[in-house]
């Protein structure tokens, strides 16, 4: 026994992980790859992204007030890092499916570093609006509208598939949908995100789940 672990890995484990860096590397590669014709599309349509923005901005502000401030700040915290992280370990200590506590972490490390890339890549600059909240960094594709997504949508999708129980599914699945809405929603509330930079971000998002449960979570060999 002792000998087989001074072995190290073997040959079928070692080409388990490099199926696992290859479909990474393509789900990124084609994520960027559709990024960069949302920047091309961006470019050639300012005019109309332009009116996209502002009209959105003005319909969503109509309803300012104090207490509809402080109800966007509570949802847009609900996207934010320090509670993702809390909900992913939190998740990862209840599920009894320890791969799908693996895949949760993964999918959220993954999704929140490919809006890193793509922001500085596209570098577009925040609105130059009123601020509700202080941000700083790039505007597109919005982090928290992009996350929020593949985080919750990737839920959505377990809770789905493994949730037999309809009365728990169904009203878990339209609650996590509407928060994510939401979440996008608060963020061109509170001013420091355009409407294009939400709905870019939700669609690359869309595309990269797609992606990663196609090519990753439902990879059989990947443990």
């Amino acid at each position: 026994a002792s000998q087989a672990e001074e072995a190290g890995p073997t040959p079928v484990s070692c080409l388990f992980y490099l199926s696992a860096i290859y479909n990474i590397h393509r789900c990124i590669s084609l994520i960027l790859c559709g990024s960069l014709l949302i920047l091309i599309y961006n470019k050639l349509n300012m005019n109309l992204i332009n009116i996209i923005d502002s009209n959105t901005y003005s319909i969503i502000t109509k309803l300012m007030s104090n207490n509809v401030t402080a109800v966007m700040i509570f949802i847009s915290y609900l996207g934010s890092a320090v509670v993702l992280i809390c909900l992913t370990i939190a998740l990862i200590i209840l599920l009894k499916n320890k791969r799908d506590a693996k895949f949760i972490t993964s999918n959220l490390v993954i999704v929140f570093l490919l809006n890193k890339i793509l922001k500085l890549i596209i570098a577009r600059p925040r609105p130059s609006v009123l601020r509700l909240v202080y941000e700083e960094g790039y505007s597109f594709p919005s982090g928290h509208a992009m996350v929020s997504m593949g985080f919750y949508g990737f839920l959505i999708y377990l809770a789905y598939k493994n949730i037999k129980n309809k009365k728990i599914k169904i009203p878990l699945i339209i609650f996590l949908s509407i928060l994510i809405l939401l979440i996008g929603v608060s963020r061109i509330y509170l001013g420091v995100h355009y409407a294009t930079d939400i709905i870019g971000g939700f669609l690359i998002a869309i595309i990269y789940l797609i992606l990663f449960i196609k090519f990753l979570y439902k990879n059989k060999k990947i443990k």
